[in-house]
């Protein structure tokens, strides 16, 4: 047994010293390579930690040694071309909490006090105070001095503090409203020229950043890094604190003697596209805007000279007088029978009964649509459209202003006769009022068609303009020699036709009326709402000022441009010369208006017509008030308007509604029963068993009645009697 437990052992050792030895440098190798992989992995790791996690782990460890406080920039200031401050800022506190400095135990304690003290909701505040992964969180803004101490005097610890802000204030109050929009809390523009140039007048915020200690608290000999704020730029604009003030105080005055939903306006120096004054009434107050009721926020904000856009009616004749002239097409006369013929249709003049033979001064001063729908055909479909584009119609006039619509004109490839004669005379077009009174300046000041332009200068913090209106004219639209035959027959106008109320005493005027009708959410005539306009311009040899005012839905039985819109164009047009130092002209004659109110309408009618004045009634009831004012002086044979109302009905809350009453000529019965009572009039009959067509009706066509008016039909067995 010994001896095999011997041989067994000898074996195993010859076995193990036969096996091959591993040679050094192999494993050395191995051993290096292990070491390399393990510093390439330790190098990627520092790599991931230093370079790619770095900048956000250095973020976290500075937030933890250092308080940054946010320093707000000065919002740009807002000047009228006077220099006159519209928009500035008022200094106001905020109160900013930093919660990783308030204990957990104080939390509760003073997100009370502070809740109470700010008119807050306690649960908001108590979760603020407690974003910890939050380093500063503004808690309200824009609290005024008395609030800042009383918070201060809480002493809530290095949790709580206040800072500076401010706040947008507008000196001016409600003038130049939806010019100039407002902020929100945050002073971000919001509407106007605050939000359509909010980041020239925003600036740039700065930064306070301090050391602090590993409880959050400012060390006491830290370092204190300031960055400085970049304030906002100051804008300029064109218009005039004192115009701005007679625009708007005859829009109101427009609103008010007239019922009327509503009136916008505008003036401009025709010499170079500068915005004088714009407005709509009624306005608000930016300074305190009514912020709960969007809806009636947007109205009033809303700047509708250039973001609505309407039929202008008779104020687009200047553009087809123009063309017409220009290109050479006028007529020594025209003949109106108070219908026009095209194709198959026969279009009305406003007026029914027609005006007869007419010169084209006389065409104009009657503003007879027959004569404009003859002017319409002559130039053609191709070249009344050049000239509607040239003026331009249907693009942005680029005026600055925010909301610009660009108006409807439609395609002339889609345009029939019929609707190129009613263009003619303001219908089947939509402008938007601004490129109204851009194109009538262009037409009268020599034919220069400028970019109107309410942005005059954009001055930096430095003092540095960064911006300057180009005032350059875009394009010759008609010739020098064709503009001043346009300013002389719209002078005439005003002199002897429907503008006449725009006479203004010592200066030469010119203008148009217009009358436009509106329409429902169908697209239907809306019988009964109106806009009633005029476009004025002065002095009319050497125009300077255009000025056009808009009256919608008046509500008076006058519903004419000439008597609801033309007499607050004269206001303003009459005001903006005499503050501008324009020197009259000799040898106006003018009489002092009487005072007629408490009258009766015929002893008002006659004592204005003693001294060479004529009456515009509503009624035949006692005069309660009138316009022009007692003592103003006018211009001989103005028109003063007369306003009346009956004394055995009682006033009603409600404004009273109007239509024009139909032309029921050719219609049966039934057919003139429908047509009156979708206008919410009543027909009565002479006979009680009417039969036949209506041969005649009172009141006559276009009379303009309150609603529930009845109107008498009389009919007869031949439709073609007369």
């Amino acid at each position: 047994m010994a001896e095999k437990r011997a041989k067994r052992r000898r074996l195993t050792i010859a076995k193990t010293e036969s096996k091959p030895k591993r040679p050094l440098k192999a494993r050395l190798t191995v051993t290096l390579f292990g070491y390399g992989l393990a510093f390439l992995l330790l190098t990627g790791i520092l790599f991931v930690i230093q370079v790619i996690l770095g900048p956000s782990i250095q973020r976290k460890a500075i937030s933890q040694w250092t308080r940054t406080t946010t320093i707000a920039a000065s919002r740009g200031e807002i000047f009228d071309s006077e220099g006159k401050v519209l928009a500035t800022n008022g200094k106001v506190y905020k109160v900013l909490v930093w919660p990783k400095n308030i204990a957990e135990s104080d939390r509760a304690r003073i997100a009370s006090e502070l809740s109470r003290l700010l008119g807050l909701d306690y649960e908001t505040v108590l979760k603020r105070c407690s974003f910890t992964k939050y380093q500063e969180i503004v808690l309200k803004r824009q609290i005024d001095s008395s609030t800042r101490d009383a918070v201060e005097a809480l002493k809530l610890g290095s949790g709580v503090g206040t800072a500076a802000d401010s706040k947008r204030y507008y000196p001016m109050g409600s003038l130049f409203s939806q010019v100039l929009g407002f902020t929100n809390v945050d002073n971000v523009g919001q509407a106007g020229l605050e939000l359509s140039y909010n980041e020239y007048l925003a600036g740039v915020d700065g930064k306070q950043i301090s050391e602090t200690d590993n409880s959050g608290n400012q060390l006491a000999f830290g370092t204190t890094e300031y960055i400085e704020p970049i304030n906002g730029d100051k804008i300029v604009i064109t218009c005039d604190s004192v115009v701005e003030s007679y625009l708007e105080k005859a829009l109101a005055e427009a609103v008010e003697v007239n019922s009327a939903k509503s009136a916008q306006g505008i003036i401009m120096d025709c010499r170079t596209g500068a915005i004088l004054g714009i407005a709509s009434s009624p306005g608000y107050d930016p300074n305190d805007p009514p912020r709960s009721d969007m809806e009636l926020l947007n109205s009033l904000s809303r700047n509708r000279i250039v973001a609505d856009v309407y039929e202008p009616g008779s104020t687009f004749k200047i553009i087809t007088l123009s063309a017409a002239i220009d290109s050479g097409v006028t007529e020594g006369s025209y003949y109106c029978g108070g219908s026009y013929k095209v194709g198959s249709e026969s279009i009305h003049c406003w007026r029914r009964a027609g005006h007869g033979s007419q010169t084209l001064t006389e065409a104009a001063e009657n503003s007879c649509n027959c004569a404009f729908m003859q002017m319409a055909l002559s130039l053609g479909k191709e070249k009344l459209y050049d000239y509607i584009y040239a003026f331009g119609f249907g693009a942005s006039t680029g005026s600055g202003l925010i909301g610009e619509a660009s108006g409807i004109v439609t395609h002339e490839k889609y345009v029939s006769d019929n609707d190129l004669a009613r263009i003619g005379f303001g219908q089947s077009i939509a402008v938007t009022p601004i490129q109204l009174c851009t194109a009538v300046s262009a037409a009268v000041n020599g034919g220069r068609l400028y970019r109107p332009y309410i942005i005059e200068s954009i001055i930096d913090d430095s003092g540095e303009a960064v911006y300057r209106a180009d005032t350059a004219p875009i394009r010759q639209v008609i010739s020098a020699e064709t503009s001043a035959e346009v300013r002389r027959i719209l002078q005439s106008v005003v002199d002897n036709g429907t503008g006449r109320n725009a006479k203004i005493e010592g200066y030469a005027v010119g203008g148009k009326t217009g009358t436009a009708q509106k329409y429902d959410e169908y697209g239907r005539i809306d019988g009964g709402r109106y806009i009633c306009s005029f476009v004025g311009f002065a002095p009319a040899d050497d125009p300077r000022y255009v000025c056009l005012i808009l009256v919608d839905e008046p509500q008076v039985d006058q519903i004419f441009g000439s008597t609801v819109a033309a007499p607050f164009v004269k206001s303003v047009l009459e005001d903006v010369l005499h503050y501008k130092g324009v020197a009259p002209a000799e040898g106006a004659k003018t009489v002092e208006v009487p005072d007629v109110t408490g009258l009766s309408a015929e002893a008002a009618r006659a004592a204005l017509e003693e001294v060479g004045l004529t009456a515009v009634l509503q009624s035949n009831d006692e005069i309660v008030s009138q316009l022009p004012v007692p003592g103003e002086k006018v211009v001989e044979g103005y028109q003063v308007l007369l306003y009346t109302h009956k004394e055995d009905e009682p006033e009603d809350d409600e404004p009273k509604q109007y239509v024009k009453v139909p032309d029921l000529s050719g219609m049966t019965p039934l057919e003139a029963h429908d047509a009156l009572n979708v206008l919410g009039l009543e027909l009565v009959f002479e006979d009680d068993d009417p039969s036949g067509f209506c041969y005649s009706q009172s009141p006559s066509e276009d009379t303009v009645v309150e609603v529930g008016r009845k109107v008498k039909a009389f009919f007869r067995f031949s439709p073609a009697a007369d």
